[in-house]
C-alpha cells in the first residue's frame, strides 16, 4: 500500500499474506491467484457465488463434511474470505441498514492463494520508517444520540418487539501516509485471535478480533460468542462473573447461536462445550462461550454462511427483528465491522467476527464499536462500554501520528 494520494490506497499483491487465520506455515509462500468482489448492485446470491468461484479455482466447498484431499504444495492453498454485516443481512433477507461510510470497500471479497517457490516479502519486513499521520476522530453520532438509541431499544423490548439488540457506533479520522503499519499494530493487539489485514484497490481492513464466528475442526462446527465486558482488573472480573444482567444477555445469545448451528448440523449434535468463560482482550475482560455441532452431510459453504451471517452476538434476538431495529437506529452502515473475515479451504473454515476492526479508504480511517442492549441496560454505561472497546483500536491507529510509524 503506497502513500495516500490521488489514486487512493492500493494493494501490494507481492507482500506476504496477513489474512486472519491463514495457515501460519504457508504465509511467506502464498501468492494471490484470483480475486472476486461483490457489491449489492452486482445482484445475485453472494453466498452461492462465493462457493461457485472457489470451486472454479480448485477449492470445492460444496460438502464440508467430506475429508480434505491431500495438500499440493505447488497448487492452490486456500482463500481469504470477507463478508460484511450488510451482506450477511442480505443473505437472510433483512434490511442491510444505512450506507457504508467507506463506499470503496466491497461487501464480499474472496482472494484465492497458491504457493510460490520463493518466500514473498513480509508486510512487516521493511526497516524503512514510513510517514503516518492520523487526525482527530469524528463520530457519526454524539454520546447523547447513542444513549437515545439505547433507550429506543429498551422501549422496543418493553413492547415485546425484541429481546436484545446490538447497537454500534462509528467514527472516522482523516489520515496521510501509509496505513499498513498502523493496521499491523491493530492486528497485533493482545488477544486478537483473528489479527490480520486484507487489502484491495482503494481500501484495506485491519482486524484484531478475539471472536470466532464459525470454525470447522475435526468434523464439528464451532462458534464462540462473546457478550459481557468489564475492565481487566480483579474487581472487574469479579463484577463480570457476578452480573446477572451480563449473564442473561450472554445466555440469550448462546441460545441464538445454538439455533443457528442447529440449522446446518447433524440432528441432536449441538452442545455447549463451555459457558461464560472470562477471557482477556487488551485491557478488558470479556465473557465467551463455546458452542459446537457435528457438520451435516452435504453442507456447503453457501448454506453455512446463510446460517451464521450476520453473527448473533452483533445483531441480537430474534435476529431478523434485531436487524430491523439496527437499520432504523444506526445513522451509518457497519462497513467492515460486525461481519466475517478469515480463511476457507476444503475441510477447513475459520472465520472471525469483525469486531475490533478498522477500515481504510483513500481519505479516512473508520472504526466501529458497540454492545448488546437488554432491558437492564443503562444508556450511559452502554456508551462508556463502547468507548472502552474502541479505545485500544484508536490507540493502535494513532501511533506515530506526529511523524514516522
Amino acid at each position: 500500500m503506497r502513500k495516500n494520494g490521488p489514486d487512493g490506497v492500493e494493494a501490494l499483491p507481492s507482500v506476504g499474506v496477513d489474512a486472519p487465520a491463514a495457515p501460519a506455515g504457508c504465509r511467506r509462500t502464498l501468492v494471490e491467484r484470483a480475486r472476486w468482489q461483490w457489491r449489492p448492485a452486482d445482484g445475485g446470491d453472494p453466498a452461492a457465488q462465493v462457493e461457485l468461484f472457489l470451486a472454479a479455482h480448485g477449492l470445492p466447498m460444496h460438502d464440508l463434511a467430506r475429508p480434505a484431499t491431500g495438500h499440493d504444495p505447488s497448487g492452490v492453498c486456500g482463500a481469504a474470505l470477507y463478508v460484511s454485516a450488510a451482506a450477511g443481512a442480505t443473505l437472510v433477507g433483512a434490511n442491510p441498514g444505512a450506507a457504508n461510510p467507506a463506499p470503496a470497500l466491497p461487501e464480499v471479497v474472496v482472494v484465492v492463494y497458491g504457493h510460490t517457490p520463493a518466500p514473498a516479502r513480509s508486510c512487516g519486513s521493511s526497516s524503512a520508517r514510513t510517514r503516518w499521520w492520523c487526525g482527530d476522530w469524528v463520530p457519526s453520532w454524539t454520546p447523547a444520540q447513542h444513549a437515545d438509541a439505547v433507550t429506543a431499544v429498551r422501549a422496543a423490548i418493553g413492547r415485546g418487539d425484541v429481546y436484545q439488540v446490538n447497537v454500534v457506533g462509528h467514527a472516522a479520522a482523516r489520515y496521510d501516509g501509509d496505513p499498513l503499519a498502523a493496521l499491523r499494530r491493530l492486528a497485533a493487539l493482545p488477544g486478537a485471535r483473528y489479527g490480520g489485514i486484507l487489502t484491495g484497490p482503494g481500501w484495506a481492513i485491519g482486524c484484531a478480533s478475539p471472536e470466532t464466528l464459525v470454525e470447522l475442526a475435526d468434523g464439528r462446527l464451532i462458534t464462540r460468542p462473546i457478550k459481557g465486558t468489564r475492565a481487566a482488573t480483579a474487581a472487574g472480573r469479579a463484577e463480570l462473573l457476578a452480573s446477572a444482567k451480563e449473564r442473561a444477555e450472554h445466555i440469550m445469545i448462546v441460545d441464538l447461536e445454538r439455533n443457528d448451528l442447529g440449522r446446518v448440523a447433524r440432528t441432536g449434535s449441538v452442545r455447549v462445550d463451555e459457558l461464560f468463560a472470562v477471557r482477556r482482550w487488551c485491557d478488558l475482560w470479556q465473557a465467551e462461550s463455546t458452542v459446537s455441532a457435528a457438520v451435516a452431510d452435504g453442507l456447503g459453504l453457501a448454506d453455512l454462511l446463510r446460517a451464521v451471517c450476520p453473527g448473533g452476538s452483533v445483531t441480537g434476538a430474534p435476529k431478523l427483528a434485531a436487524l430491523d431495529a439496527v437499520a432504523a437506529l444506526e445513522p451509518v452502515g457497519r462497513g467492515a465491522s460486525m461481519g466475517a473475515l478469515g480463511w476457507v479451504a476444503p475441510g477447513r473454515v475459520d472465520l472471525g467476527l469483525t469486531i475490533r476492526t478498522a477500515a481504510v479508504d483513500a481519505e479516512r480511517v473508520h472504526v466501529w464499536a458497540g454492545g448488546g442492549i437488554t432491558w437492564g441496560s443503562d444508556p450511559e454505561a452502554e456508551v462508556a462500554e463502547a468507548a472502552a472497546k474502541a479505545a485500544p483500536v484508536r490507540a493502535a491507529l494513532a501511533g506515530g501520528r506526529d511523524g514516522a510509524t
